[in-house]
């Protein structure tokens, strides 16, 4: 009895996937994604491998794998910009033999990314705290990807939405006391518009929809500023298990929704 439930399930979610992407609205679908990878470790420990591995970088691997499948379906669904937050700047702070492996991880996954050569990639975040190797790839990555066209994948590595804003407001400062303003003047410079100029995602539009998965229904920082008038989906799927069908129902949960814009 098992096996036939899970055999029609097979049979029936490609013919639901399909229902759901053929009813999207793609005019109403979101512009921005902001995306919260979450549940790796979980994942992980949940799921064994054959020889029993639960380890950490097993599960940030097979995260990792998924980012290509996203973005597939970004492209698919007419979304034209990504930021995935892949390393919280607390996650610096993580004993060694964890972060080493994750750090190589998200190395590896950047390189997968620039040589397929279908999207531009921008990394946002406290870059200074990286390693100087991962910097280095990191510029390079920009560099030879600037003005692809597709997607443009914001990475966020090493991020956090306080620092983020900290920073922000620090070059806004220096800008306007190299113009030579009075500490009056440069106090009074400080708004909403001059402090967006200053954001690691200058120029670019704020996300639509922030989706994060494994359950977790917070933000943890990403996008402080960015998402005062994001919509907000939290999926029970850690990211590993995260599937096109999942994708989808975001899209349709965000085109249902009436947008306020914070009114």
């Amino acid at each position: 009895m098992l096996n036939l439930k899970l055999a029609l399930k097979s049979l029936l979610y490609p013919l639901y996937e399909r229902r759901l992407f053929d009813r999207l609205d793609f005019e109403q679908t979101p512009h921005h994604i902001g995306v919260i990878l979450d549940g790796n470790r979980r994942w992980s420990k949940a799921n064994p491998s054959v020889d029993g591995d639960t380890s950490t970088a097993r599960g940030h691997k097979i995260g990792a794998s998924k980012i290509v499948d996203l973005l597939d379906w970004s492209e698919q669904t007419h979304v034209k910009v990504v930021t995935l937050w892949l390393l919280s700047n607390q996650n610096l702070h993580r004993p060694a033999e964890e972060l080493a492996p994750l750090l190589k991880i998200i190395g590896e996954s950047i390189q997968e990314l620039v040589q397929r050569g279908r999207w531009e990639i921008r990394p946002v975040g406290s870059m200074e705290l990286l390693p100087l190797e991962l910097q280095s790839l990191l510029k390079a990555a920009a560099a030879k990807t600037r003005g692809t066209p597709g997607v443009l994948v914001n990475v966020a590595i090493g991020y956090g939405g306080r620092s983020e804003i900290a920073d922000a407001v620090k070059s806004l400062i220096l800008d306007k006391s190299h113009e030579g303003l009075s500490a009056q003047e440069i106090a009074e410079a400080v708004t909403v518009d001059e402090i967006s100029k200053h954001l690691y995602t200058a120029g670019l539009p704020d996300p639509d929809l922030v989706i994060r998965t494994s359950g977790e229904q917070r933000l943890g920082g990403f996008l402080l500023w960015q998402s005062a008038h994001s919509e907000f989906y939290f999926c029970e799927a850690y990211w590993p298990d995260f599937r096109r069908v999942d994708f989808l129902r975001a899209l349709r949960a965000y085109s249902e929704r009436h947008r306020r814009h914070g009114i």
